[in-house]
């Protein structure tokens, strides 16, 4: 619920008092559905080793241990620090000697440079999730807290964003792997310093949190520096849009249910009118498989006068013999490179292979490719407009085409088994968690 801003007391996102572990199960209980007591679904914590994030392991491990759960703490060593593998082995350490299991990451390849804190983010996600996948745990839990959301929502308002934007962090997300879960966005800093410092476990600190060419690390002392009143005020108006997202969030699902059907194929069909700018903004980037919104002026634009077009990696145009409305589908020119055919792999960014049981051992030299606008023999064609059919992913070695699943046709029973599933970084209908009850 929104914090009043003239109130700085215990629940104040300012409060210094230690988060206490009944706190602590009332922030987890409405991001549920958890694990059944004794479930063999782990729930995985993602740790830095700085303090925020080791005290949210600490309150995890007693909060799984009361409800008979397992805990998997994650630590990533992205490698750009010559101290980054010792203190990521130190903090494996520190956690599996206060009884929580913990795993070393590491990340490869990563270089210092432009938009390393960028990268340096996107290739933690990626890690996490795959080692989230392989232990089976569908939570992945963040150390985010007060002082985070009101920077980041801070940030935003300097940027001029839009009201999404403006809902700042979302307390729970549903990506194509795990939920990202942020049970502490209530919750100061100080406070979990506190949980920390009562452990005596000890903590390490990064040095780019302090760094004062760093955006976050200004904002941070822009926020300490002013009056108790502006970090009230950037939360409140964060919970604020967040409840206007997530009502919005649940009229794309409407619209989408009862105006325009998005196909396991990875393509939309729309009606003549289109639909609502928030719902072709949702769909725009869902089908294009990208990881932010679109800008909303030429949707707009579109809205007032609907013609083909292609925009932020998509292509519209009309539906034909599929009927009077639209097809929204993936822009040929935009789709990603072919990549190695590693069962579980993305391919451009919105489809996973399972390569299935009957696949021979080696893929060597198999890859996953679009399927192309070049000729298509005729046992292969189906009703899917030759647009559509082009974006379809495939299975090649060389120039011999293997499978295209989606066309229900293989070279051999050994593809026979080879499946694309349709999953974008963000579904349409997003399933995301702003202000808690």
């Amino acid at each position: 619920m929104p914090v009043a801003a003239d109130a700085v007391d215990d629940a104040s996102p300012l409060s210094r008092r230690r988060l206490q572990a009944d706190e602590f199960a009332a922030l987890m209980a409405p991001l549920g559905p958890w694990p059944a007591a004794g479930a063999a679904t782990p729930i995985a914590v993602a740790v830095s080793g700085g303090a925020d994030s080791t005290s949210l392991a600490l309150l995890v491990r007693d909060w799984t241990a009361v409800r008979g759960l397992r805990l998997l703490a994650l630590v990533v060593d992205h490698g750009l620090r010559a101290s980054s593998a010792q203190e990521a082995a130190e903090t494996v350490a520190r956690l599996q000697a206060t009884n929580i299991p913990a795993r070393l990451l590491r990340v490869d390849g990563l270089q210092p440079g432009p938009s390393v804190a960028v990268r340096a983010r996107m290739a933690r996600y990626e890690i996490l999730s795959r080692a989230c996948r392989e232990a089976g745990a569908i939570d992945l839990l963040l150390g985010h807290h007060a002082g985070d959301q009101a920077e980041t929502v801070l940030m935003r308002t300097r940027s001029a964003s839009g009201p999404d934007g403006l809902a700042g962090m979302a307390a729970l997300v549903e990506t194509r792997d795990v939920r990202l879960v942020r049970p502490l966005l209530s919750v100061s800093r100080d406070r979990l310093r506190a949980v920390v410092e009562a452990s005596g476990i000890g903590w390490v600190e990064d040095p780019s949190n302090h760094d004062p060419r760093a955006m976050r690390t200004r904002l941070r002392t822009e926020l300490r520096q002013s009056d108790a009143g502006m970090a009230h005020r950037l939360l409140d108006g964060a919970l604020e849009h967040g409840a206007g997202r997530m009502a919005r969030q649940q009229d794309v699902a409407s619209l989408l249910a009862i105006g325009g059907s998005l196909r396991p194929e990875g393509f939309a069909l729309l009606p003549p009118g289109l639909l609502p700018a928030h719902a072709m903004v949702a769909l725009i980037r869902t089908v294009g498989g990208a990881a932010y919104r679109p800008q909303s002026s030429p949707i707009d634009a579109l809205l007032r006068r609907p013609h083909a077009m292609t925009l932020a990696g998509t292509r519209l145009m009309p539906a034909g013999r599929l009927g009077p409305g639209w097809l929204l589908l993936r822009e040929a020119a935009s789709i990603g490179p072919d990549r190695d055919a590693v069962d579980g792999a993305i391919w451009d960014g919105r489809y996973r292979l399972d390569v299935g049981r009957s696949a021979p051992v080696s893929l060597a030299g198999v890859v996953v490719s679009a399927l192309g606008a070049g000729p298509v023999p005729l046992h292969i064609r189906s009703r899917l407009p030759a647009a559509v059919r082009a974006t379809l992913p495939v299975i090649r070695c060389g120039a011999r085409l293997l499978a295209v699943p989606h066309l229900s046709w293989s070279a051999g029973p050994e593809w026979a088994g080879v499946r694309f599933r349709f999953q974008p970084a963000l579904p349409a209908s997003e399933a995301a968690v702003f202000a808690p009850a």
